[in-house]
């Protein structure tokens, strides 16, 4: 499976659950479970059960950064980590965030939030992502 997608997290499903349009798959990730809402038809049609390696694939402009060990947020998937990198372009930042076990989490946010949070390396940080922001992918 090759994509675009900056963030790709090998897995294993843990649970299915099934809804009228959409369900909720969770996938661990090292330990750590990251929920994705996906159509009932994509569950299917990728033969999702708790057992099934999967991927859950986030772009990296899907992921926001906080601060703090978990907020008030409706956002299913909260991951504490470390930041590794801020690489700052004209108007964004890719900022590489270490978590889910030791993978890496990239997020691109504007250079204004980078200085807002005042983010650089070693920083303590959250890495935030809406479950409709998770696709689930699995090798063929």
């Amino acid at each position: 499976m090759k994509l675009s997608a900056r963030n790709q997290f090998a897995g294993t499903v843990t649970a299915v659950k099934e809804g009228a349009v959409n369900g909720i798959v969770s996938i661990d990730v090292n330990g750590s479970t990251v929920s994705s809402t996906i159509s009932m038809s994509a569950i299917h049609e990728l033969g999702l059960e708790p057992g099934k390696k999967a991927y859950a694939v986030v772009k990296a402009t899907e992921v926001m950064v906080g601060r703090g060990e978990h907020l008030p947020l409706s956002a299913r998937n909260q991951f504490p980590g470390k930041v590794i990198s801020v690489e700052k372009g004209a108007v964004n930042s890719i900022v590489r965030i270490s978590a889910l076990g030791g993978n890496t989490i990239s997020a691109t946010i504007s250079n204004a939030a980078v200085e807002d949070l005042g983010l650089k390396d070693g920083e303590d940080v959250l890495a935030v992502i809406k479950a409709t922001s998770v696709m689930v992918g699995i090798d063929e």
